[in-house]
């Protein structure tokens, strides 16, 4: 049920020109809430996706001549257009996703993104001359050359910012994007689309069109770079395809990212995060905390006081401005996750609270917390992707540590202790690329910092920090000879009797 403060707002066809709709592949769309398919689109077809590229590849030239000033402005002028769109791009993603408070916490991200890297970009990426410390008539000058054509493949758990996350500073940077958003959470990019469509200069370097995995592989084929945004499975698959293209792949993928609490951590503190981190958009985002790990001393108050907690969330439905947890957006994760606690519960595993799925057409499913877990266990080595939190006790901080560090996953992670130094110490111990102290999923929030993902979590250059900005150049040098260049001379074999100098 979407009440009608969800609605989306309607466009007027008179003023907002959008490509026609492509001719391949149509796609049926559910309704997360529902489960009842209600939308449908075309993917394009291989001629017109190989169009759509081409288009975009001869404007970029013309894009990348742009001072960056003039690129900055033309963002500044899109920005503008989704201010005063982003009540239909809200209402739009809120039926792609099942939520609102995320929705419209995405629709605002953009803007944020856009703010931030036109602040920033202008301080990256300078060329400067430097001399040579080895060879004083040398100096060399870098220059960085955008990619010409990005191709960014983006997933359905936060589909509006997961698109822009590159594309923003990829833009900046002087290149053209094409992105492809997930088939399960398309309705957004129609009034998207109108946004671009309104800004000229950008529509020519900047096209957002879903489809399924046959454009995705059709899109790697015909850019100069990839950002993917998934699973491990589908990210090897773009991952080799990149190779065999030859082209860079930036690769962020799955995690089962640890929590570690202390027998010195604050109980009230700790559960919070635990509930917060793991549940947080009903779980489905790839830096949810998945497994906690705390101190036998605090065990047993620790897990009562987090399961009195997490009985006290309630589902956003029938109304999607009630409650706190939001549907599965993917009708098959939800059987993912319930064959998980099931495999766990027939190895032993107890559901304190939760656990149950819930079916109104869609899938909800209240925080569950399962205790007497191990890692025998699916739930503690697989990524789980929803509202699950299981606990295990440990003996010692070594122990805990070990436990972290197990599997295939190094994502992120969280640590919380009596002090952040006796976090620190610990977090400095653990195989995950970001490490919140004293709190959890912090890299969701904070983009600044500069991170890489561990093991099977993602590979290629950090989406955040300044590499999120320079990784979209291919740095060349030019290099400056002040003296007199060498001559056949310098390197006749003579030179060595006679000790001359080469």
């Amino acid at each position: 049920m979407v009440t009608k403060k969800m609605s989306i707002v309607q466009s007027n066809p008179q003023t907002d020109e959008l490509p026609p709709r492509p001719s391949g592949e149509l796609i049926e769309v559910r309704n997360p809430r529902t489960g009842q398919i209600d939308y449908d689109f075309n993917a394009p077809s291989e001629v017109e996706l190989a169009a759509r590229l081409g288009g975009l590849r001869h404007a970029q030239p013309r894009w990348a001549a742009r001072p960056l000033e003039e690129r900055i402005a033309i963002l500044k002028r899109w920005r503008g257009k989704w201010v005063a769109r982003q009540a239909e791009i809200i209402g739009a993603l809120a039926h792609d996703t099942g939520r609102f408070l995320i929705a419209t916490s995405e629709v605002a991200s953009v803007l944020g993104m856009i703010d931030r890297w036109i602040a920033s970009a202008p301080t990256l990426a300078q060329e400067e001359e430097l001399r040579s410390a080895t060879m004083p008539n040398i100096s060399y000058r870098s220059q960085y050359v955008p990619y010409p054509l990005v191709g960014i493949i983006s997933p359905w758990n936060f589909p509006v910012s997961l698109c822009f996350i590159d594309a923003i500073p990829a833009l900046l940077a002087g290149c053209a994007v094409y992105i492809k958003p997930s088939e399960i959470t398309p309705r957004f990019v129609a009034p998207v689309m109108r946004t671009i469509a309104a800004v000229p200069e950008l529509a020519e370097v900047l096209h957002v069109q879903p489809g399924g995995r046959a454009t995705g592989e059709q899109l790697v084929a015909g850019v100069d770079v990839v950002c993917f945004t998934g699973s491990v499975a589908t990210g090897r698959i773009v991952a080799e395809n990149a190779a065999r293209n030859f082209i860079p792949a930036f690769l962020e993928l799955g995690g089962n990212d640890p929590l570690v609490i202390t027998a010195s951590a604050d109980l009230e503190r700790a559960t919070d995060v635990a509930l917060r981190a793991t549940c947080l958009a009903t779980g489905q985002a790839c830096q949810s905390l998945e497994r906690v790990y705390v101190d036998r001393r605090i065990y047993e108050p620790f897990v009562a006081l987090l399961v009195e907690k997490a009985r006290r969330v309630e589902p956003n439905w029938p109304d999607i401005h009630e409650g706190t947890i939001g549907p599965f957006i993917f009708g098959k994760q939800a059987d993912i996750v319930a064959a998980q606690i099931a495999e766990a519960v027939a190895k032993g595993a107890r559901v304190l609270c939760g656990g149950n799925m819930e079916d109104h057409g869609g899938k909800w499913l209240r925080p569950t917390v399962l205790v007497d877990v191990n890692h025998d266990m699916r739930i503690m080595r697989d990524e789980t992707f929803g509202p699950v939190i299981p606990v295990m006790a440990y003996d010692h901080v070594d122990e805990a540590i070990e436990l972290a560090n197990e599997g295939v996953y190094g994502l992120s992670a969280g640590v919380i202790a009596g002090t952040l130094e006796e976090a620190e110490v610990i977090g400095r111990r653990i195989d995950a690329g970001g490490v919140s102290l004293n709190d959890g999923s912090l890299t969701a929030m904070c983009h600044e910092m500069e991170k890489h993902s561990f093991k099977l979590s993602g590979m290629g250059g950090s989406r955040m920090g300044a590499a999120g900005y320079t990784r979209f150049f291919r740095r060349k040098v030019l290099i400056r000879q002040h003296g007199q260049p060498a001559t056949m001379a310098n390197i006749a074999e003579s030179n060595l009797s006679t000790g001359k100098k080469s």
